[in-house]
């Protein structure tokens, strides 16, 4: 069956985004593992025939998602994110975060049985199907990662917010300081003011597998300059010895190789678990 609900039971968190996260289980204490989510990420594209009609997309979205996706408890958190900033503004990103890759495969299954509980009559549920394909593109890419315990965990919102994207290349030389990160993390990032939510995470199974990914949350699109400043500000003061900030900097970076790509999303509130 050509559906997005395919895409959808097989996957895409920006992110995007590992918010199944609740504030408690974020501040567990350091005696405690921290114990990672997997992130399933589908990348679709909007269908560019010009008679295609979208007007109820969302609804029909909406009803998948009250339906299968907010009923299927093997999925700790959902999100639609379409493009803002990125090189193709066809991009649609599905994310579903679970506890274990196990949890990915038994989630399928269990997708299938609320889908035909939801649409009994096969006729009914072909017909549902078709119009949700309708609205994208028949190729995609798949990809899953695993969340990294440097986290800031976004309060819920009605409203559509702002998701930066910045994927990093691992250098994987044996050089670098993972705790350089954690450090910067714990003094800079994790003070900042302006962000509503933090994630990383890295690749586990897909194209790249250098990919490491930082989600940065905002209100507003104008909020990630604002960030920007307060992070070099934030740096400044925590390290006020330029050449020792420098030498810091050259020693966490040395975990990348330099190359980077940004991206920007906008979430669908109404589909958010």
């Amino acid at each position: 069956m050509k559906t997005i609900a395919k895409l959808l039971t097989f996957v895409f968190v920006l992110a995007l985004s590992g918010q199944v996260m609740s504030q408690e289980e974020a501040t567990q204490s350091e005696e405690q593992e921290y114990q990672p989510v997997y992130i399933t990420m589908t990348t679709t594209h909007w269908n560019d025939d010009p008679d295609t009609d979208f007007s109820d997309w969302l609804e029909t979205e909406k009803e998948y998602f009250e339906n299968v996706t907010k009923k299927n408890d093997l999925i700790m958190s959902s999100g639609v994110y379409t493009h803002y900033f990125t090189p193709d503004n066809s991009e649609v990103v599905l994310v579903n975060v679970y506890k274990s890759w196990e949890d990915i495969e038994k989630a399928n299954e269990v997708n299938q049985k609320l889908i035909e509980e939801a649409w009994p009559n096969e006729d009914e549920r072909q017909a549902f199907f078709d119009k949700q394909a309708s609205y994208y593109e028949p190729d995609h890419n798949d990809e899953i990662y695993q969340s990294l315990q440097y986290m800031i965990p976004e309060e819920a919102s009605d409203e559509s917010r702002i998701f930066y994207v910045r994927t990093s290349e691992l250098a994987m030389n044996g050089e670098g300081s993972p705790e350089k990160f954690k450090e910067y993390f714990e003094k800079v990032t994790k003070k900042s003011k302006k962000l509503k939510g933090y994630y990383t995470h890295r690749h586990l199974w897909g194209s790249n597998s250098r990919e490491f990914s930082e989600v940065f949350v905002f209100d507003k699109l104008g909020e990630i300059e604002d960030f920007f400043e307060e992070e070099q500000e934030l740096a400044a003061s925590t390290w006020k010895d330029e050449n020792a900030r420098n030498t810091f900097m050259d020693d966490m970076n040395k975990l990348f190789t330099g190359r980077h790509g940004d991206y920007v999303y906008r979430n669908v509130p109404e589909l958010m678990k």
